[in-house]
Order: structure tokens, then C-alpha cells, then sequence
């Protein structure tokens, strides 16, 4: 279903409804909260997602898993979403917070695939078995220990925007005081006191944001390594190892390999799903 209102299928008696939904670049979300779980997949641009527990900003091919009742905000920049919604009894995700998910390249066709899923799917049929099956890949997604909050202030906020499209791991804090016309103490201050991190911590994890989905579709190490602005492939693969716990290459092997068979969310297990009558 594309650009359906939630509130039009919330009550339908499916584990799982799926809503695809473009949004105008600056397209404000504001606070809210689902009786479902969801799962929200930006395809194109970047999300900023806002909870009582911080902020997110989601990168293309990433998601944003969000647990039932969880209150939060959601800023679009010029991004194209899948969202799944799902039943808190049939929730693959035992997480209470928050979590940015891999999105593998399986799950990113069964989530463009979810589109054409009717609020009412036949449980028994292909749509059914679509169901289960972004169940089963929600439950093994690699969630990214990465967390690249947006400050408050407009003006370093812009900044922080524009990098996290262009992310380069040698852009310099005294450039960005310099257009922030302080010195580079002051604006050390000042990126800390907004972000609640350093300059060089929050450039690494808004590098490491990008890589993730170029390693994923493809991109070579080297090629990722390059593009970020790093000196080899050697010093890529290092920090990755460190913040991630194991190699890119080790890290994709994982993400995309099949895994081994997940408990399959039956009719007993659904009992107790509201009716549509």
C-alpha cells in the first residue's frame, strides 16, 4: 500500500501492515506514538529520528526500529520510506530502545516488494509467506552500535547535515569553526556541549554510517576506504574493527549470509489479534 493513512488499517487482523510513503525534503513528523511496533526503512535521504532518548540520523539503507508505544519524532529529508508495522505479539525484536538495523540487500527487495502487500493479505498465500519472511530477516539484522546525534544550534546543525551527506574523515575542526566564525577551542566547546561528543568520535561514526551501506551494496573496502577520505584500506579496516568488533569484510560476510532457520509465528502464536468485524 502506498500513502495510506496507518489509522485507516491499524485495526486489520494481520501480524504485519505495510505502508510505503514519500515525504517533501523537511517534512516534520511530529511527536507521536503506534500501537505497533515499526520499523521504518528510508530508501532515499536521511531520516532524523527523535526519542526521549536521543537522536538518530538514519542513512540511506539503514533503518530505524522503533518498539511499540515508543514515542518519537521523525524529520524527512527528501526521503522515500517503507514502514512495516507490526503486532507487539508478533514483534521479531525483544528491544525495549531504539535500534538502527542493517538493511541487507534481501531485506531492501522484500521491504520494496512489501508495497504491493494489501492491508488484508491472505495469510496462506505469497503475500503471507512475504510476511513471514521480513519477520524472520527484522529478527536477524545486525543493529549498528552507531549513534551520530544532530545538535541543537541551526548553524552547526546545518554543518553537521551537510557532512553526513558528504562524510570525509580528514574534514578539519578548525574549518568548521571557521564558518562558525569562532575559534577552534570554542567550537570544541560548543560541538561537545551540543552533541554530548567529540568532533573526532561523532566524524568517525557519521564515516562509518556511510560505509555500511556502500559495503552492503557492494562497494569494495578499498573503494569505501577511498571515498571517505581515508590514507589505505588498512586504516579503514582497523578503525572498522575496533568500533564494530570485526573486519568489514568479516562484517558483510555476516550481514548477508543465510541464517539458520527462525521460529515461524503461528496462528496460536497470533491468537488474540483483533478482528476486523
Amino acid at each position: 500500500m502506498l500513502n495510506i493513512p496507518l489509522a485507516d488499517v491499524d485495526h486489520v487482523a494481520r501480524p504485519v501492515v505495510a505502508i510505503g510513503t514519500d515525504y517533501s525534503p523537511g517534512a516534520l513528523l511530529d511527536f507521536h506514538t503506534h500501537r505497533r511496533a515499526q520499523f521504518l526503512y528510508g530508501m532515499t535521504g536521511l531520516m532524523e529520528v527523535d526519542t526521549d532518548e536521543g537522536t538518530w540520523v538514519v542513512p540511506p539503507y539503514s533503518g530505524v526500529w522503533l518498539p511499540a508505544g515508543k514515542r518519537h519524532r521523525v524529520r524527512m529529508n527528501g526521503v522515500s520510506t517503507r514502514s512495516l508495522y507490526i503486532e507487539p505479539v508478533a514483534a521479531p525484536r525483544s528491544s525495549s530502545s531504539c535500534e538502527v538495523l542493517v538493511v541487507t540487500p534481501l531485506l531492501h527487495h522484500l521491504l520494496l516488494a512489501s508495497a504491493s502487500m494489501p492491508a488484508l493479505y491472505d495469510e496462506s498465500g505469497r503475500d503471507g509467506a512475504l510476511a513471514q519472511l521480513l519477520l524472520y530477516e527484522l529478527q536477524r539484522a545486525p543493529a549498528l552500535p552507531l549513534f551520530a546525534p544532530l545538535p541543537r544550534d541551526p548553524h552547526l546543525a546545518r554543518l553537521c547535515r551537510d557532512f553526513l551527506g558528504q562524510p570525509h574523515i580528514h574534514s578539519l575542526p578548525e574549518d568548521w569553526a571557521r564558518q562558525l566564525h569562532c575559534s577552534q577551542r570554542t567550537f570544541n566547546r560548543l560541538f561537545r556541549q551540543q552533541t554530548g561528543l567529540s568532533f573526532a568520535i561523532w566524524r568517525q561514526q557519521a564515516c562509518l554510517m556511510a560505509a555500511v551501506p556502500r559495503l552492503l551494496a557492494g562497494s569494495s573496502v578499498t573503494r569505501t576506504a577511498l571515498e571517505l577520505g581515508y590514507d589505505s584500506p588498512g586504516a579503514f579496516s582497523s578503525m572498522f574493527r575496533k568500533v564494530l568488533g570485526q573486519s568489514p569484510t568479516a562484517f558483510v560476510r555476516a550481514a548477508t549470509r543465510q541464517g539458520k532457520e527462525l521460529p515461524i509465528y503461528d496462528s496460536q502464536t497470533l491468537a488474540g489479534l483483533p478482528s476486523t468485524d
